[in-house]
């Protein structure tokens, strides 16, 4: 009988036959105490440094993934079910992604801080001046935060133990199309596998213009607002995109005083106009100044603050300045060009409609490849690029994403947009419900709420949903549920809602739009 070396020792010629039974990999070590499990597949391998024996395959994996966020997950878990040997790559205090770590959940749970602790939702019952704790400081806020994202990582750490998948904590790059060097956080820390399928999913990282001076403390990107060690006084805001708005309004219901400075004419151009000014309507009540069509050409800091020199001369003093100026793709330590890859100027990689790069067996998911960059999407995308690796059928993607904006107040919409079915000359009608007519909206306070439903005055169908207030990315899935059955205007005035609920605003809207159908068809329309 042969003798077989533990894993990462052994020598070609000490593997000239295969033992009685499959291999298993190295005895298990026990973890030390309170340490998380080493994650390691059971599923049968080839020994690393020994030639390829018959049956066996010629790579340590049949899928390797890099990056662990939504996308990199779902697709290393979706491979693992398929009976695949996987292995997931990714830097050891970044489990999770920069979904978890910098990016969705701790932005997310920060405003659910700032939403309890500055009493934000309930100011209409009990005055303007209400808050839950009049001195908010830093460490209320990211408390809270930090418990959210160690339970998280602990999540997904689990999830991948449980489906069998390798988490190999590392920087990786590429050696080849299908070698991937990892290399640890301590000098020595190397090592290599190989894998018949790639998937990257290494998301983005906030773009830095060259110019700009980020000092961590005065002058920070949005993955660094985490870092903050007091709330500003004030605080501009660069970029009147998705990231920017939503810290925009945290920063402006913890009271300081925020100015969102943005190149374009408008912001978040994509969204309905009417949902939009009702946002920008609540932000300037809470004293948020905007200059759009203005450029920053310049940041000064000292002891004190900040100031911010735009290109038509203004100049904004600030505690601190915050960047939101669009995301780059996280690729330039994969060593793309080892595998044939190229990305874009903006880091990012090309895919087709199978989420397939040029080179054929490596794909890439998530944020890397852009719009529409949500961690919904990523999921389902990673699911189905390891499908379509491995010769699984499915579906193609859902052509019906809901886009959530997690501001004070949130907005979310499914479906058409106003401007897109007049440039298409899709006739419609709109049907409007306010939160402030609902029992619901007046028990929580919410007056400023809003639901908007585009329906096709041809066939009733509903195209499009559009809501702004207390529980908007919730309810949209209505509507997204409905325009998916391709259901008409009529369920949602025959169904029976719960009271006193917000949902009931889907049958008022759904009333008013019937209403207007039915005075066009009474006038001849």
């Amino acid at each position: 009988m042969p003798t077989w070396p533990r894993r990462g020792t052994a020598s070609p010629t000490s593997c000239t036959a295969a033992p009685a039974g499959p291999w298993r990999g190295p005895p298990r070590r026990r973890a030390a105490a309170g340490s998380p499990p080493r994650v390691r597949s059971r599923r049968h391998r080839r020994p690393v440094g020994c030639a390829t024996l018959p049956g066996m395959s010629e790579y340590d994996y049949d899928l390797v993934v890099i990056g662990s966020g939504p996308g990199g997950q779902k697709a290393a878990i979706a491979g693992a079910k398929l009976g695949k040997r996987v292995a997931i790559v990714d830097k050891a205090d970044m489990v999770g992604g920069v979904c978890v770590n910098t990016g969705t959940i701790p932005s997310k749970t920060l405003r659910e801080a700032v939403m309890f602790l500055t009493g934000m939702s309930q100011r209409e019952l009990y005055g303007a001046d209400y808050r839950v704790k009049k001195d908010i400081t830093i460490s209320d806020l990211f408390a809270r935060t930090q418990h959210v994202i160690g339970r998280e990582v602990q999540v997904v750490r689990a999830q991948l133990h449980r489906n069998q998948v390798d988490l190999l904590t590392g920087t990786a790059r590429f050696v080849d199309p299908h070698t991937v060097a990892v290399q640890g956080a301590h000098r020595g820390e190397h090592h290599t596998v190989s894998a018949e399928k790639v998937v990257i999913a290494t998301g983005t990282r906030p773009a830095r213009p060259p110019q700009v001076d980020f000092d961590e403390e005065r002058v920070l990107d949005s993955d660094e607002v985490l870092a903050l060690e007091e709330i500003p006084s004030s605080l501009v805001v660069v970029g009147a995109g998705v990231i920017g708005i939503e810290y925009a309004s945290m920063f402006a219901a913890l009271g300081s005083r925020v100015t969102v400075v943005e190149q374009r004419e408008r912001m978040l151009e994509f969204c309905d106009p009417e949902i939009v000014e009702s946002l920008k309507f609540h932000l300037r009540d809470q004293a948020v100044t905007f200059r759009f069509g203005e450029k920053v050409v310049d940041v000064k800091v000292s002891e004190s603050g900040t100031v911010t020199t735009l290109a038509s001369g203004k100049r904004i003093p600030a505690a601190a300045v915050m960047y939101s100026a669009g995301r780059q793709g996280s690729t330039e330590e994969l060593n793309l060009a080892a595998a044939g890859l190229v990305a874009d100027n903006r880091g990012r990689l090309s895919v087709d409609e199978h989420y397939r790069t040029p080179v054929e067996h490596i794909y890439a998911v998530g944020d890397v490849i852009g719009f529409p960059a949500l961690a919904a999407t990523s999921m389902d995308q990673g699911r189905l690029a390891a499908y379509h690796a491995f010769g699984e059928s499915a579906r193609e993607l859902a052509a019906l994403q809901p886009i959530g904006i997690y501001t004070i107040p949130e907005i979310s919409y499914c479906g058409a947009t106003e401007a897109e079915l007049t440039s298409s000359a899709v006739p419609y009608e709109v049907g409007l419900a306010r939160y402030r007519e609902l029992a619901r909206g007046q028990i929580i306070g919410d007056a400023y709420g809003m639901l908007k439903l585009l329906v096709s005055t041809v066939d009733r169908t509903l195209l499009g949903v559009h809501l702004f207030g207390t529980g908007a990315t919730d309810l949209v899935h209505i509507g997204q549920a409905v325009m998916a059955c391709g259901g008409t205007v009529d369920y949602l005035v025959d169904t029976v809602f719960n009271y006193p609920t917000l949902s009931e605003a889907y049958k008022v809207a759904a009333l008013d739009v019937t209403n207007k159908i039915r005075a066009l068809d009474r006038f001849g329309g």
